[in-house]
């Protein structure tokens, strides 16, 4: 059985006001040749298909065309939702896709049995029981409690998805003894568990409930696919549960990282073996940086991997010169004739009263409100046992106010 485990698409997403629409097209272009190239028996999207709940309609479109597309390969899809999804969009063409060999897991709900599935093989035989599971809301597993603490909440939050993970592969290892055959068992999630490398486009899912689920809290499935983290790596080292990572760079702190998909082999014994498959970059992103004597060089050198077809989008950080007024201006003349498009102009400051403005993420679009927060209080100058309690408040006024959301 030959799985393909992709996650974190974010299909519709703008840029500094860049659209994305020509790179996702180019990927998923390439994501069905290498399905048919490699006889890919099923594809795993481990959540966050969509940059936003209310996606524009080319993102829509790309979505449907490739699922048809796919179809053509003989490799069956399985679509879990992210918390950047909307359940409500992503159910509404479930029966629909589900004639087209797709599967779409958008929420738990109360149904574990519409989590669990027989993935085949191209002859049609079993191949590997999927525990599909996508992110996991607070509220669907939990009940509020009055006068619960933010730890309370937060292990009252842990122990409920491991109890979910638990149940749903008990029900796999049944099934399989119904099978009566030793069917490898795949789990998947959209979470943070511990240890893990996050990057700046990755937001935080479960504000002060639960900073990250642990290794040890998953069941023993011979392959764990998860979502949400955007750099591919291994957790705790372990070959068998895997982030992916996002198939192109979402924010510039990505743009060195190599992007990937996984193939991963499983037989009746288990894992047979992951192989990363390297993604390649379909629009050059980089981030300089220098006084501004300095970045003449760097921005020719950087400069020789875009063309006037397709601009490098550049983000500029300028130190030693900060204190200057007209920075983006000195900027833009130095990128003239350049096949570079600059989005992003940072100053480097020294005061933490000037890094509330000119951190990386400039912009409220690009904030989270904790990101405001944390930075509000960098600008202060307090004790560290006072800085810990002000943050807790703060994660669990934002938990209690997400709790009463509809």
């Amino acid at each position: 059985m030959r799985i393909l485990h992709t996650s974190d698409w974010h299909l519709g997403q703008h840029f500094m006001g860049k659209s994305r629409e020509a790179e996702h097209q180019a990927f998923c272009a390439w994501l069905v040749e290498q399905v048919r190239e490699q006889a890919v028996d099923a594809v795993i999207i481990a959540g966050d298909v969509f940059d936003t709940g209310a996606p524009p309609s080319y993102a829509r479109e790309q979505y449907n065309r490739f699922i048809v597309e796919l179809r053509d390969t003989g490799a069956r899809l399985v679509v879990l939702g992210g918390n950047h999804d909307s359940v409500a969009m992503l159910e509404e063409s479930r029966d629909l896709l589900a004639c087209l060999d797709t599967q779409v897991i958008a929420a738990v709900g109360t149904d574990l049995e519409r989590q669990l599935l027989v993935l085949p093989q191209r002859d049609g035989q079993p191949g590997a029981i999927l525990c599909a599971i996508p992110f996991i809301r607070p509220r669907d597993v939990l009940t509020s409690q009055a006068g619960q603490s933010a730890q309370d909440k937060q292990l009252a939050l842990q122990q409920a998805i491991q109890t979910h993970y638990r149940e749903l592969f008990e029900r796999a290892e049944a099934e399989r003894e119904k099978l009566g055959r030793h069917l490898p068992i795949i789990a998947t999630g959209h979470l943070t568990t511990v240890g893990a490398s996050a990057s700046e486009s990755v937001r935080e899912i479960y504000v002060g409930t639960l900073e990250a689920f642990p290794t040890s809290a998953f069941p023993a499935a011979d392959y764990i696919a998860l979502g949400h983290i955007h750099r591919p790596q291994k957790v705790g080292g372990l070959e068998h549960i895997r982030y992916c990572g996002s198939p192109i760079a979402l924010s510039f702190d990505e743009a060195t990282q190599g992007k990937e998909v996984l193939l991963v082999d499983l037989d009746d014994s288990g894992l047979r073996g992951v192989t990363a498959l390297p993604v390649p970059r379909f629009q050059p992103l980089k981030s300089v940086s220098g006084s501004l004597a300095e970045l003449p060089a760097e921005l020719a050198r950087v400069a020789r991997e875009g063309s006037a077809e397709q601009p490098v989008w550049l983000e500029v950080l300028v130190h030693t010169d900060d204190y200057l007024t007209d920075i983006q201006l000195r900027v833009e003349k130095l990128c003239e004739d350049l096949p570079v498009i600059v989005l992003r102009t940072r100053r480097e400051r020294g005061t933490a009263q000037a890094a509330l403005f000119s951190e990386a993420k400039e912009t409220l679009d690009e904030l989270s409100p904790e990101d405001v927060f944390r930075q509000r209080l960098d600008a202060e100058d307090l004790e560290a046992p006072l800085r810990e309690r002000l943050t807790g408040l703060y994660r669990q006024v934002v938990a209690e106010l997400q709790e009463e959301l509809p």
